[in-house]
């Protein structure tokens, strides 16, 4: 895995996102800036992280104050409650604080975990490039502030499914993602979109069509195939949703980075919430039918990712660097069709 060049960039930058919400002041779409300079600094971009931190700032909210404190008592009631997101930022903080950052996140991690579709998978998203930062690159101030910043939006957006996802099939990723069926009306936001699950024909069968691991290995391993088949699906089914389609792969890679973390008795059912997040979006935004695509400019995955950070939109810089986590074909192709379908700018 590439590391991060300590020349100070990321944690520049994350204290600069700091002073920000969790999402931006259009309504309640997220903050993408912390995932995307992360992004950047990895792959070789840290010279871009401030201009493009710069021409995002006008996109953020200020960081909510806190108006409550969560506690053992309360943090069951206060849990999904948005009104708290800077409470929850707090808690976090606090508890970081006090604790080393990977007895809380095994702590939190099976409590937020039904909930992953939260912030349409946005902070399972953040917490797992914070998670490789600190595994990767070592614990600072900010990298760990950024964590308690992640799972502050996590819990403050917690949104359990209205529908039971598990891993009880016979199929690999790539055939149990090929059987899930897309919705008859693909309108209105994610939410709308859930609401229609529990009745949408052949969705219960497909919801539990992946192969139930054995043990922690197996479930690493078809964790590991969900997201490349994820990146693979990509390019031809983008063009029904091409930045929502993103986080069908971002999503489950996130949970794949925070595995190392956690005690190997969380890996299987971290897998069958990382199902559960490709199978929904997949279901909710994918077209019925896959559009061929054209090869993309790039011929490296250097050159690949150089693209998305030129293309400057965090999608397509987020999809690329799970892209290359992925590697081969599959990574040019993915990075590619982002770059031609999300419109370009920092968004």
């Amino acid at each position: 895995m590439t590391a991060i060049t300590e020349d100070g960039t990321l944690d520049e930058a994350l204290q600069r996102v700091h002073s920000t919400g969790p999402e931006l002041s259009q309504g309640w779409l997220s903050n993408h800036a912390p995932m995307a300079v992360e992004a950047l600094a990895r792959h070789g971009q840290a010279r871009t992280v401030h201009r493009w931190l710069d021409a995002y700032r006008h996109r953020t909210d200020d960081l909510p104050s806190a108006a409550l404190t969560i506690t053992d008592d309360n943090w069951r009631e206060t849990l999904g409650d948005p009104r708290h997101l800077g409470s929850w930022i707090a808690h976090f903080t606090r508890l970081t604080a006090e604790l080393p950052w990977t007895d809380v996140l095994t702590t939190w991690w099976p409590r937020l975990l039904p909930g992953i579709i939260a912030g349409a998978t946005h902070p399972v998203i953040r917490v797992g490039h914070a998670v490789r930062t600190l595994l990767t690159d070592g614990e600072t101030a900010p990298r760990t502030a950024e964590l308690a910043h992640a799972l502050g939006y996590w819990a403050a957006r917690h949104q359990p499914l209205p529908v039971t996802v598990t891993t009880a099939g016979d199929a690999g990723p790539h055939r149990a993602l090929d059987a899930v069926p897309t919705l008859a009306v693909q309108e209105g936001g994610v939410l709308d979109r859930l609401a229609q699950l529990p009745a949408a024909e052949g969705w219960p069968a497909a919801a539990s069509g992946l192969r139930r691991p054995a043990g922690p290995d197996e479930a690493h391993d078809l964790l590991a195939e969900l997201v490349r088949a994820t990146v693979a699906r990509y390019p031809r089914y983008a063009h029904g949703d091409a930045v929502m389609l993103v986080h069908a792969a971002t999503a489950p890679n996130a949970v794949l980075r925070v595995l190392p973390a956690l005690p190997r008795t969380l890996w299987v059912p971290s897998l069958t919430a990382a199902w559960e997040a490709s199978a929904v979006l997949t279901a909710a935004y994918a077209p019925a039918e896959p559009q061929d695509a054209a090869p993309g400019p790039a011929t490296t995955l250097e050159e690949a990712f150089a693209l998305a950070a030129a293309h400057g939109d965090a999608h397509a810089i987020k999809l690329a660097d799970t892209a290359l986590d992925v590697g081969g074909p599959a990574a040019l192709a993915a990075t590619a069709r982002a770059c031609e379908l999300i419109p370009a700018g920092a968004g």
